[in-house]
């Protein structure tokens, strides 16, 4: 039931970490994938084809959304994010406005053009990549934290108008993963310590353990799970 030959996938912020993890999870499952990255054409994941998109410029996105004109889109996976990090004191309008360009608005664009064409067809995949932070408010991070409570929330409300029409959205919230947005924390041991010492799984979780549950919600086994936030965190909730 997780075999999902002969259908497109879209992965926006495909280029590395659990963008790329989970663009090469779907290719394995049979999915033809499109990846999409600011300028992920320079070093696509292997048997991925990219397209070249900057999710903070609408008019880009507008682009992106005529070139895909006339596929058929299958799976959508908003995965792309950025973070910024600063006391919220000292937090930028500017910061707070590219994070949520990208987080936020960008998964609303894309979920809502290339959704209407699924509700055409009677059936359909979105999964949102929300996070931990999406029940809680996090230090230093309140714009990333904002969008992914959002993302969240935004998912429920597109299930609840679109599950009787065929199309299933769910997202999943990871933890703390070896990414570049968790590098800071990976490299200042005191913080480390303490987040390791809040997951009872007991270390950093890899790209490839969020880009599996990921291909479940993009098969036909998760049919019936409409507006569910996923937690894959080691137990971070559960702590």
């Amino acid at each position: 039931m997780t075999d999902l030959s002969g259908r497109t996938a879209l992965v926006t912020g495909a280029s590395r970490g659990i963008g790329a993890a989970i663009a090469t999870a779907l290719r394995d499952a049979g999915a033809e994938v499109i990846g999409i990255g600011t300028s992920i054409s320079k070093a696509p994941p292997e048997g991925i084809e990219p397209i070249d998109c900057d999710l903070s410029d609408r008019a880009a996105i507008e682009a992106l959304l005529a070139r895909l004109d006339g596929r058929e889109i299958d799976i959508l996976v908003n995965n792309a994010g950025i973070i910024r990090r600063a006391p919220i004191a000292e937090h930028t309008t500017e910061d707070w406005d590219a994070v949520m360009a990208v987080n936020l608005d960008a998964p609303f664009l894309l979920t809502r053009a290339l959704g209407a064409k699924m509700l055409e067809r009677g059936h359909g995949k979105v999964i949102n990549v929300a996070s931990v932070l999406s029940f809680e408010g996090g230090v230093t991070v309140p714009g990333y934290a904002a969008s992914k409570a959002a993302i969240a929330n935004l998912t429920r409300s597109f299930a609840n108008e679109w599950a009787s029409r065929g199309v299933n959205v769910n997202a999943i919230a990871p933890g703390y993963v070896t990414t570049d947005n968790t590098a800071a924390l990976r490299s200042d041991p005191e913080r480390e310590a303490q987040l390791m010492a809040r997951v009872p799984l007991g270390r950093w979780l890899r790209p490839e353990e969020i880009a599996a549950p990921v291909v479940f919600l993009a098969s036909d086994a998760a049919s019936a799970i409409h507006g569910a936030v996923m937690a894959v965190d080691g137990g971070w909730g559960a702590r």
